[in-house]
């Protein structure tokens, strides 16, 4: 199932901006890079108290015997450097009767972005969507990052206004799941 999953994430060598670089799907030597860029992305959201992450959770759920999220990794050829990731999984839409991509995260280190290593990523994840007959291409962006914001709305991204997240972790999980 992963053979098929992954099919299409191959090596994509892109020129963008005059920037030579790779897109490809992740292996589980990207570990460390990846979770680096876990906490900066954390830092960037103010949120780097948050980040429980560890090499051997996200080598399991990226890497284990049945992984159900993926990654991309954007490397800038000239270097070789790993400068961002994108991690994902399917999600499923009842009301199109399909599956969708969900966009976890989206990261381009600061001195990589505005090279196009990000819409890179997204172009590869929105062909992924396409091919494989998928519905949606979805993810969330907090409210005041507006460099984001006016960076999805360049690619044809719509706000969801009328939606609003929940959640339930933590002590609230627990006891949720004993009744």
């Amino acid at each position: 199932m992963l053979d098929a999953l992954q099919a299409n994430l191959k090596h994509r060598a892109v020129v963008s901006h005059n920037v030579v670089m790779t897109i490809r799907e992740a292996n589980a030597d990207d570990v460390p890079d990846i979770l680096a860029m876990i906490h900066e992305l954390a830092d960037y959201e103010r949120a780097s108290h948050e980040v429980v992450a560890t090499p051997g959770l996200l080598r399991e759920a990226l890497f284990g015997d049945e992984p159900a999220v993926f990654a991309l990794i954007a490397e800038d050829d000239s270097t070789g450097e790993s400068v961002g990731f994108a991690l994902w999984f399917r999600n499923f839409s009842t009301w199109l009767g399909r599956h969708g991509v969900y966009l976890e995260d989206l990261y381009v280190r600061p001195s990589h972005r505005g090279h196009g290593f990000g819409k890179a990523m997204l172009q590869a994840l929105a062909r992924t969507a396409v091919e494989r007959g998928y519905g949606r291409f979805e993810w969330w962006v907090l409210d005041w990052n507006t460099p984001a914001l006016d960076f999805y709305r360049s690619i044809g991204a719509e706000p969801m206004d009328e939606w609003t997240v929940q959640r339930v972790s933590g002590d609230a999980l627990r006891r949720l799941a004993q009744g």
